[in-house]
């Protein structure tokens, strides 16, 4: 199990999170939601290790975790495109895919169309979806998605949601996005941060209640 607790973080003297919990256990899809502002990707970059907060404490199957990165414990794929510019892709992808789902992830057209070229040879919405294909696949056991169905199709969200459900049995994902619905569908369970502080969400009258969506 994958654990996040006791986050706190201070940006200019202004505290963005100060109580927050999270567990995720593999076979788990945790939607995390929230304001803009609100500090969800700065969470996810806690645990993945690239966020320093003021304190944190991160655990899988109870033991500390500094950098999630490190040894392929944890993936995450950011807002912003992180592939190396200037590598081919069929040298990146090995990397990061889990080989026992390497035959499934190359078979993609998406992979087969592009896996001679160069990131910084693709359009913007071909290397978002390369990339986020490449982390759903990941060989690491817990998984961070930042927006993955934000700018794309809705016939690729529905891609994306079936690969998350093929995937999940064998991983965790926490994901965030202000396309609530599909976070809402995806899910089994919901986190809100609210005022800093994560609550765990029953159902979604208590998304009214908290003030996340309207309730008109």
């Amino acid at each position: 199990m994958l654990k996040v607790d006791s986050v706190q973080l201070d940006f200019g003297g202004r505290k963005i999170l100060q109580s927050v919990y999270i567990d995720c256990k593999a076979g788990e899809v945790i939607g995390l939601l929230g304001r803009n502002g609100c500090g969800k990707s700065s969470l996810l970059k806690i645990i993945f290790g690239t966020l320093t907060p003021n304190y944190k404490y991160v655990s899988i199957d109870d033991e500390f975790i500094a950098k999630g990165y490190l040894d392929n414990k944890i993936a995450y794929l950011p807002q912003h495109n992180y592939l190396p510019q200037n590598m081919v892709i069929n040298q990146l992808a090995p990397m990061l895919v889990d080989p026992l789902a390497w035959d499934e992830f190359s078979s993609y057209p998406l992979y087969q169309e592009h896996q001679h070229k160069k990131p910084r040879d693709l359009s913007g919405g071909e290397l978002r979806k390369l990339e986020t294909l490449m982390i759903l696949y990941s060989k690491a056991n817990y998984i961070l998605l930042d927006e993955p169905f934000t700018h794309v199709s809705p016939i690729q969200a529905e891609d994306i949601k079936a690969i998350i459900r093929k995937r999940s049995p064998y991983k965790g994902f926490i994901i965030t996005d202000h396309q609530y619905q599909n976070i809402l569908e995806i899910s089994d369970k919901i986190i809100l941060i609210n005022n800093g502080a994560t609550r765990l969400i029953e159902n979604r009258e208590e998304l009214v209640t908290y003030g996340y969506l309207s309730g008109n």
